[in-house]
C-alpha cells in the first residue's frame, strides 16, 4: 500500500512522525508536508506564486518534502508529482486539537484529506484533542488500529472519513463511535483590547458550543470519551433545497449595457484606526467642521494611521 501523508501542524510536528512510525506498518509512507505550521487556513491553495518544494533529511535519511504552501498544496503536488504513483491512502495528521463540528470547515486538517478524496482515493483526517504533553504516539497506535478497521470494512468506493480522539481515549480501551458532524456555531464572541500604541484589536475566544442533548455528534461523543469517525463528502449542495427550486420560474428583463454606477467614489476609502477617528470626532466638535484640503496644498503625508485603498 502506497500512503500519503500530510498535516497543518508543519513538517517537523511531532504528531506527523507519530503517525508515520505506525503507517509504515501498513504500507509504504511518502511524507509531503507544509514548510510551516498552516492550522486554520482551510482549503486554501497557492496558485499566484511559485510552490516551493524542498527535500527534508533526518540523520542523512530522507525523511520527505517540505512545501511552502498550504496542506491541501501538499496532497495536489504529492499525488502529482513526488509520489511515484496514484497513492491508495491519504492521512493527514496527527493535528494537535480536535477538527470536530463546524471546525471542520476552517481546518487545513481535513482539508487536506478533502483533497485527496478530490483524486478519488480513500482519505482520513486524524486529530487528537489538545494538550501540552500530547501522547501522540499513543494516539498514532489508535489512530492505525481504526484505520485498518476503516479499510477492511469499507467498499471498494473511495470515501472520506474524520477520525478525532479525545484525550481520554488514550488511558482505556475507547469505544468507536460513528457520528455526524456538529453543526452548533463556534467562536461567537470576541475580546477588544488595545495594543502599547493605543490601537484597538479583537482577539476571537473560541469557545465551544453548548452540547445539544437532542442527537448524538461528533462533539457530544468526544465529550463521553469515545473516539468519533465522522463520513464526509465534499459536495456541498442541499438536495431538498435544489428539488424544491427547480419548480422556480426565474424571470430576468435583459440587462442593457451602461458605464457603470455614476454614484460609485473615484477613489477608494480611506481607512483610519479608532484613535485618528476620534481625534477626527473631536477637532469637529471643537472647531466646526474641518475644511476641505486644497489641490495644492502638500503639507500632509500618509501614516501607519491611514492607508488609502483601490481597485
Amino acid at each position: 500500500m502506497l500512503i500519503l501523508l500530510t498535516n497543518d501542524d508543519g513538517i517537523y510536528a511531532p504528531g506527523l512522525a507519530a503517525m508515520e512510525r505506525e503507517l509504515r506498518r501498513l504500507g509504504e509512507v511518502r511524507v509531503v508536508a507544509p514548510a510551516t505550521e498552516q492550522s486554520g487556513v482551510g482549503h486554501s491553495i497557492t496558485y499566484l506564486t511559485p510552490l516551493i518544494v524542498k527535500e527534508v533529511y533526518i540523520n542523512d535519511v530522507h525523511w520527505g518534502w517540505a512545501v511552502e504552501g498550504s496542506p491541501a498544496d501538499c496532497v495536489k503536488i504529492g499525488i502529482a508529482e513526488l509520489c511515484p504513483r496514484r497513492p491508495d491512502l491519504v492521512v493527514s495528521g496527527i493535528n494537535g486539537g480536535v477538527n470536530a463540528g463546524i471546525n471542520v470547515l476552517y481546518s487545513g486538517t481535513v482539508a487536506a484529506a478533502i483533497e485527496g478524496a478530490f483524486f478519488r482515493v480513500t482519505s482520513i483526517a486524524v486529530s487528537l484533542e489538545f494538550d501540552e504533553h500530547a501522547r501522540f504516539d499513543k494516539a498514532a497506535r489508535l489512530a492505525r488500529s481504526v484505520i485498518e478497521q476503516i479499510l477492511k470494512n469499507k467498499g471498494p468506493e473511495p470515501q472520506l472519513y474524520n477520525l478525532n480522539i479525545p484525550t481520554a481515549a488514550l488511558d482505556a480501551a475507547p469505544e468507536v463511535r460513528v457520528v455526524p458532524m456538529d453543526v452548533a456555531q463556534y467562536g461567537e464572541r470576541f475580546e477588544r483590547r488595545t495594543d502599547p500604541w493605543g490601537r484597538e484589536y479583537y482577539w476571537a475566544t473560541g469557545e465551544p458550543p453548548p452540547l445539544a442533548a437532542e442527537q448524538e455528534t461528533d462533539l457530544t461523543a468526544m465529550s463521553k470519551g469515545c473516539v468519533t469517525v465522522t463520513p464526509l463528502d465534499f459536495n456541498m449542495t442541499s438536495p431538498s433545497a435544489l428539488a424544491q427550486m427547480r419548480k422556480w420560474q426565474f424571470r430576468v428583463e435583459k440587462v442593457d449595457s451602461d458605464d457603470g454606477d455614476a454614484r460609485a467614489p473615484a477613489f477608494g476609502p480611506v481607512v483610519r484606526t479608532s484613535r485618528k477617528k476620534r481625534r477626527a470626532r473631536a477637532d469637529r466638535d471643537d472647531n466646526g467642521p474641518l475644511p476641505k484640503p486644497n489641490d495644492n496644498d502638500n503639507s500632509t503625508s500618509p501614516t501607519d494611521e491611514t492607508t488609502s485603498t483601490g481597485g
